[in-house]
């Protein structure tokens, strides 16, 4: 019998869970500074819609959206740990941020997709905005 991965929207998390789960694909520092914890509280409580995915209580998946709540949205840190990839978490997290999104009248959806995973977006509905460049300003 397959095992159900079980996607849920969420307000507050394990931040140590996340944690590990954004020091995956090396997004963050692997130092061991107490802040990282309060932040990732943050960005769980803060964040407009932020998804979870589990695997018999292990968290194996993540996603969340930023938005105003009225106009748009972007979509940002979804990740599922390397050994679960390849049985559709990730798509799943992404539609149930979008189905999320649209529920609450966003029209239009962003978001910024590591080097070789611009494919893994657009079969699931996403387009490359031509003529377009993401930026960054780093605060520190």
């Amino acid at each position: 019998m397959k095992e159900e991965i079980e996607l849920r929207i969420v307000k507050e998390a394990d931040p140590a869970e996340i944690l590990a789960l954004y020091r995956h694909p090396g997004w963050w520092q692997t130092d061991d500074n107490p802040q990282y914890l309060t932040t990732v509280q943050g960005i769980v409580a803060n964040s407009f819609c932020f998804v979870t995915a589990r695997l018999n209580g292990k968290l194996v998946g993540m996603g969340r959206a930023i938005s105003d709540g009225c106009s748009d949205a972007y979509i940002q840190d979804v990740v599922v740990y390397s050994e679960f990839r390849g049985q559709g978490i990730g798509g799943r997290i992404v539609a149930k941020l979008v189905e999320f999104l649209r529920a609450k009248g966003i029209q239009w959806i962003g978001l910024i997709s590591e080097p070789g995973h611009e494919d893994f977006y657009e079969r699931l509905g996403f387009a490359r905005m031509q003529d377009y460049t993401p930026m960054l300003l780093k605060m520190e």
